[in-house]
Formats: C-alpha cells, sequence, structure tokens
C-alpha cells in the first residue's frame, strides 16, 4: 500500500459546461447548468426543471439520429451499441485521455484498468422491451442488452480501447462512481494496475428523472435559477442531471516518468453504510460520520488538516440535514471549521455520475487555487449551526479537501485529496 496515486486527466460532459475550462468558469462564476424541461409532453407535470446536456441531440432511441459536436469521432461499430449516457461517456474519455497527454494505444498495456459507474439506460431498456412485447418476441435489436443495462459504459468502453486490465462497473445509486474511484485507488496502492479510468454517466430523460418524482425526492420549484439549493432552509428537493464525466489515476511514479500533468494526489478514502433505511439517510448522518472517520485515517491527516469540504448535499430536506449534522460531528465537534459547499447547486444531482464529477471539481480546486462557494444559499438549515458555508466561490487554495457521496441504502463514501 506504499503507492502513491494521482490525477492525471479530466473529462467533462456536464450541465455547466462540457470542457475543463467551461467547468471551471462556471465553478468560480457560480454560473449554474440547469433549464426548463417538459417531459413526455405533458406540462402538467410538476417537474419543470433538469440539469440538461448542452450541444448534444440523443433524444431519439436510434443512434443513426444523434447528434452531437463534430469534434469527436465515433466509429459507426461502437455507436450502435451505445447509449446516451454512453455517448457522453465516449467523449468524456476522449478528452481526458488528451487532458492526460495519452495515446488510446497506451490503454492495452493490461496494466491498464477502467471502472464504470451508471444506472443503464432505462429510456433504451423500455424502448427495446417495449418492441419486443409488440412483436411477441419474433424480433430484437441485437445490440439492445449490452447498450440499456447497467454494464453498458464497461461493456463499451472497455471492448473500443482494447482495455486489458481490470474491468467492471459500481452501482450503490448516487455513491457508485464514488466506490470505483476507491476501489481504483485500492489497486493503483497494490499494484494490480498502474492506472485507472473511472466514469460515471446518467441520462437526462424521463425514464431516468420521473421515477424519483413518485419519491417525492425532486423539487417542484420551476425557476431554474433557485431551484437547486443545497442546505437552504427552502430546499424542497433535488435536481435531476446527467452527463459523463472522466478521472485519469494513475501510479505516481509512472505519471512523473511520463512527465504527465498532475491535478491532485488522492491520498484516502473511506465508506460506512447507515444501516438505517431502504432510501433515507440517517437522521443523525451516522453513517456519513464514520466514512468520513474511515478516510481521514486511510490519509492519515487530522480533521483540523482539512480546508474545503464538498459536500455530497443533494438540496433534499433529509439529505442535506443528516450531512450537516455528520459534519459538525466530524469536523464542528473537534473544534475546526473547513469551507464547506455542494456543487449542486450549480449542477443538479447527476445520481451515480456525482462523486466521480465532484472528485473532479476538488482536482480543479486543489490546481487552480480557488474554493467553490455555495450557490443559492439564502439561509442555512439550522442543522447547519457551527459550519462554514461561503455564498461566493474564493480565490483560496485549498491544500487538502474532502468529497462526500451518498446513496440509497446509506451507502456513504469519502475521498481525501492532496494539491500536488
Amino acid at each position: 500500500m506504499s503507492r502513491r496515486a494521482v490525477i492525471t486527466g479530466l473529462g467533462f460532459i456536464t450541465s455547466i459546461g462540457n470542457d475543463r475550462a467551461a467547468v471551471t468558469r462556471s465553478l468560480r462564476t457560480l454560473t449554474p447548468g440547469l433549464a426548463p424541461v417538459e417531459f413526455l409532453g405533458n406540462p402538467a407535470l410538476p417537474v419543470k426543471v433538469a440539469g440538461t446536456i448542452k450541444a448534444f441531440d440523443v433524444a431519439s432511441p436510434s443512434w443513426r439520429d444523434w447528434t452531437f459536436p463534430p469534434c469527436y469521432n465515433v466509429p459507426r461499430e461502437t455507436l450502435r451499441s451505445l447509449a446516451p449516457h454512453g455517448l457522453y461517456a465516449f467523449c468524456a474519455v476522449e478528452q481526458a485521455l488528451t487532458d492526460a497527454q495519452l495515446a488510446a494505444d497506451a490503454l492495452t498495456d493490461g496494466a491498464t484498468g477502467l471502472y464504470c459507474a451508471s444506472a443503464g439506460s432505462a429510456f433504451l431498456l423500455h424502448h427495446h422491451l417495449a418492441h419486443m412485447h409488440a412483436v411477441r418476441g419474433e424480433r430484437g435489436n441485437p445490440m439492445g442488452v449490452v447498450a440499456s443495462i447497467a454494464g453498458t459504459l464497461n461493456f463499451n468502453l472497455a471492448a473500443h480501447y482494447g482495455i486489458r486490465g481490470a474491468v467492471g462497473g459500481f452501482v450503490a445509486a448516487c455513491a457508485s462512481s464514488s466506490h470505483a474511484l476507491g476501489c481504483a485507488l485500492d489497486d493503483l496502492r497494490l499494484g494490480r494496475q498502474t492506472r485507472m479510468l473511472v466514469v460515471g454517466a446518467e441520462e437526462v430523460n424521463a425514464e431516468t428523472i420521473l421515477p424519483f418524482a413518485a419519491m417525492r425526492a425532486l423539487s417542484t420549484n420551476p425557476d431554474p435559477a433557485t431551484a437547486s439549493r443545497p442546505f437552504d432552509q427552502t430546499r424542497d428537493g433535488f435536481v435531476a442531471a446527467g452527463g459523463a464525466v472522466c478521472l485519469i489515476l494513475e501510479e505516481r511514479e509512472t505519471a512523473l516518468a511520463r512527465h504527465a500533468p498532475i491535478y491532485a494526489e488522492l491520498i484516502g478514502w473511506g465508506q460506512a453504510a447507515d444501516g438505517y433505511n431502504v432510501a433515507i439517510s440517517h437522521p443523525e448522518g451516522a453513517g456519513l460520520a464514520e466514512a468520513i472517520r474511515r478516510a481521514l485515517a486511510d490519509a492519515g491527516v487530522a480533521p483540523a488538516a482539512i480546508d474545503y469540504v464538498n459536500a455530497h448535499a443533494t438540496s433534499t430536506p433529509a439529505g442535506d440535514r443528516s450531512e450537516a449534522l455528520a459534519l459538525r460531528r466530524a469536523f464542528t465537534d473537534a473544534g475546526v471549521r473547513p469551507r464547506i459547499s455542494s456543487t449542486k447547486g450549480l449542477t443538479g444531482h447527476p445520481l451515480s455520475m456525482a462523486g466521480v464529477m465532484e472528485t473532479a471539481f476538488c482536482a480543479l480546486a486543489l490546481r487552480d487555487g480557488f474554493t467553490p462557494g455555495n450557490a443559492n444559499l439564502t439561509t442555512p438549515d439550522e442543522a447547519c449551526a457551527g459550519l462554514d458555508l461561503p455564498r461566493n466561490t474564493l480565490d483560496a487554495a485549498p491544500s487538502l479537501v474532502l468529497n462526500n457521496s451518498s446513496g440509497f441504502g446509506g451507502s456513504n463514501v469519502c475521498h481525501v485529496l492532496r494539491a500536488p
């Protein structure tokens, strides 16, 4: 476990930008990526806002109808087995490879692996199953399974890039890509791999988003400027989002030997479950507080060393309160006050890709020297008493940051990053 891991490449297809420069600009200026939406042609639906992906049109179930930026050369044989979020993921990987100064053939060495996170494509799965029923099972799309089920990202990306190292998918709801990143870190530390691509992606469509409305988890605020407001007293649910992020993690000596750019070092992670409820976080934040403690212990740092926390806070009443109490237990009770923000006020909540996306945001903050603020935070919830929640992005360079993720079933995962 003596080997060290660094972040050398990032790729973004997100609601706040489709490249590193645009994402950084949005984080610095607190420019949101939320927009009005209408699902299923039904204006009566209470969900009016989502974190949309610009410059892509993937509304059709047929890949032949999709449009996307011409800078991405997606081979026909690859495109035909992709879901919409698979296309996002492909573009994010291409960006990350360029960013890390890696040629695609470097991924075929057997020492490079791929871990992915997504819920699959409910959109395509519904389409293919409806067709199967319509023809009474006599015909079907031969690519229907690999394009739609939960492993679609790892199937398609591993095959396209010829990856022969560790390949797998992670399904832990909104903590999925954080699990993927933690396991990737362990693989590098243990010498099992020298490089790992970690990818999270989700779609922005009715099939992915509206089921959460039935749980009363989504905001019904129709104003894109204020619908997502983590930690605020007036929050009423999360705003769903999609896109894809790719993060390239490399063994440090390997990265230095090839003079790779280094954003940050990933120095520890921890996980702990609530064991409380299938959907709701522990009311006192017990599992998350323990995950934070384990992450700090793994990294070998004290709570006082953390400068900034990127919170999971999605803008739901119960979830944000639970996390605020966990942060108070981990930091305030120890007499320290790191700056804390949830960037979901800008992006919305992209479900399983949230962890890798926000780790990438932390890497940008560490390398470029800023601390993201809390968009739309007007009056903090009383549970946030004692927490430092800056309203605006600060030109203050953190040196150690913590990133939190939580998912259904009380799955909590935290990562600690250090400036390069």
